[in-house]
């Protein structure tokens, strides 16, 4: 995306998906289950073994980093609790992991006691929090329902960094079918659940503020996998520099927007890995907030169950990892980056020269440029350090993408851009723990369809020829014994430019939705129609930018919010 765009100059820079929730500088510990194996009755009832840590132990709860203990008091009920202390790099995470039944709701609930207290669900994704006082129980309840194909979720409970000790007692996971009689454990452990975790999609009784002066940032580790048939609406906001848009406060950025993409962070130099991000000064940025105002509408976004996420790179940012301490630099200073601002993870927005192939790097499934080879371990790296909540986005041009089908690198004989395809090693080498791809369709040139004709910027055909090679898989260079596979349609959501000024490319709403007619349901689809069939779980719409969007009256998140009923 570009940073200062006049009307009909192409604008880009923006994204980040992926992420979600930060942590410390603390690799993330591992949760172990228990998976109960017995045959469920026809009756409701209790589904978790010693919720009431009555036993006198643990087991079959497992608690990160040893943090967890069984206490005589304070407790709520019988005689026992569960204590786990919270520290400045782990938020004592204890879970257990229960066989549950396909299409059907639960409902779990728990007495706590202490400040910012999580309750939630992996497998199920609802969550719920204390505020941030102490002293007494609370009771927290959430409900959820089982996917169609779920056999197993993990419910626990965690506490915040840094807030001390947390209680919890009389925990329990009700719903049809319970195991009679009461459980007991039938197998060994089973597994690994999420680690520290933050909540994807919590709801609006979380506090407003994480808990100012907090260490090392935000609980990571709630799948950010969202269920089937959600849309989401992903944006970039202005918030390292100003143009045409203006300035918008955190604060500001209205409900309509799930992920917000802080734009931008950029390299102290194009190969030190070395990522800055620098908030607005005011006197470029008149009105900009305080770094605590802006901090604590972060944290209030989060809470409504927003995604926070640091865009690397832009227009502007070029970034190239060329070696392995490049790599590590990145690594280093991106999760500072993360941890300061109590973000949810990061996009990766790498434009112009910063990705590459070297010349006889011809398959993408087994890259050797360093660029990309530093670029994957960088990445792997953060996922495995914040665990199974980090949300990881991409905001790749066409060019390094859908141009795949038909160039790929230098090529056999040499002489192609180098750049051609060169993200698809990255995304393919991510796509498990990616959580959105949103190409910029804008911007661009013609690119080749799986029609073999040449698509080009203007209308809904060029969004829909352009999604659906990602929806459909193809042929890189056209050898069809090197396919780039399909993504799922839950990963994906169409880069548009919110309005002219915002980028070459714009479509009027119209456009917009016949391009989301012809891809979710096959209908009203226009000369292109895709191969990939319907997909109504297409995960929704990106945009440069949020600040273009409401500079423009807010007709790109309006029209959105009309068309998926919201």
């Amino acid at each position: 995306m570009r940073r200062t765009p006049t009307p009909g100059t192409p604008a880009t820079g923006r994204r980040a998906a992926v992420a979600a929730g930060t942590a410390s500088a603390v690799a993330a510990a591992t949760l172990v289950g228990v998976t109960l194996g017995l045959a469920p009755a026809a009756s409701a009832g209790e589904f978790l073994v010693n919720g009431g840590f009555e036993s006198g132990s643990l087991g079959p709860w497992n608690c990160s980093g040893n943090s967890g203990s069984v206490v005589t008091s304070p407790v709520h009920g019988g005689s026992r609790a569960l204590a786990a202390a919270a520290s400045a790099g782990d938020t004592a995470q204890c879970g257990q992991t229960v066989t549950v039944a396909p299409n059907t709701t639960y409902t779990l609930s728990a007495f706590v006691n202490g400040s910012y207290v999580y309750l939630g669900v992996d497998g199920g994704g609802p969550s719920t929090w204390t505020p941030g006082t102490g002293g007494s129980y609370q009771k927290l309840s959430v409900s959820f329902t089982t996917g169609a194909s779920q056999t197993s979720a993990t419910v626990y409970t965690h506490g915040w960094y840094g807030q001390g000790t947390y209680y919890a007692d009389d925990v329990s996971l009700d719903g049809p079918g319970a195991p009679s009689p009461t459980p007991t454990p039938t197998t060994t452990p089973t597994g690994t659940a999420s680690p520290t975790a933050t909540p994807t999609g919590t709801p609006t009784g979380t506090p407003t503020g994480t808990p100012t002066g907090t260490p090392t940032g935000t609980p990571t580790g709630t799948p950010t996998t969202q269920p089937a048939g959600s849309h989401a609406l992903v944006g970039y906001l202005h918030a390292s520099f100003a143009n045409g848009a203006g300035y918008t406060r955190m604060a500001d950025v209205p409900n309509s927007w799930d992920f917000i993409n802080l734009s931008f962070g950029e390299p102290t130099s194009v190969t030190s890995g070395d990522i800055r991000f620098n908030r607005c000064p005011a006197t470029e940025c008149p009105g900009v907030e305080s770094d605590d105002e802006f901090k604590a509408a972060i944290a209030a976004k989060r809470a409504q169950g927003k995604k926070v996420l640091i865009s690397i790179g832009g227009q502007n940012g070029q970034v190239q990892l060329t070696t392995t301490a490049a790599r590590d630099a990145f690594v280093n200073s991106v999760s500072a980056i993360i941890d300061k601002w109590g973000l949810d993870g990061l996009d990766i927005d790498f434009e112009g020269h910063s990705l590459s192939l070297n010349t006889g790097d011809n398959d993408f499934k087994n890259p050797t440029s360093p660029v990309i080879v530093n670029l994957i371990s960088a990445l792997k790296t953060l996922k495995a350090k914040y665990g199974q909540g980090f949300v990881l986005t991409m905001a790749p041009e066409t060019f390094f993408v859908q141009l795949g089908y038909q160039y790929y690198g230098s090529g056999p004989w040499g002489g192609q851009d180098p750049r051609a395809g060169a993200y698809l090693p990255v995304i393919h080498a991510m796509r498990d723990d990616l959580t959105l791809l949103h190409v910029q369709d804008y911007n661009s040139g013609s690119i080749m369809g799986l029609d073999n004709q040449y698509h080009s910027m203007g209308g809904a055909d060029f969004h829909v020829a352009m999604t659906d090679m990602l929806l459909k898989g193809f042929p890189v260079a056209g050898n069809a014994n090197n396919v780039f596979p399909a993504l799922p349609a839950s990963k994906v959501a169409i880069g548009m430019p919110a309005t002219t000024n915002a980028g070459n490319g714009y479509v009027a709403p119209a456009e917009v939705n016949k391009a989301l007619d012809c891809l979710t349901k096959l209908a009203n689809c226009g000369t292109y129609v895709p191969r990939s069939g319907a997909q109504p779980n297409l995960r929704g719409l990106m945009t440069w930018s949020i600040n273009w969007d409401r500079f423009g009256g807010q007709e790109f998140s309006k029209n959105f919010n009309g068309y998926f009923g919201r």
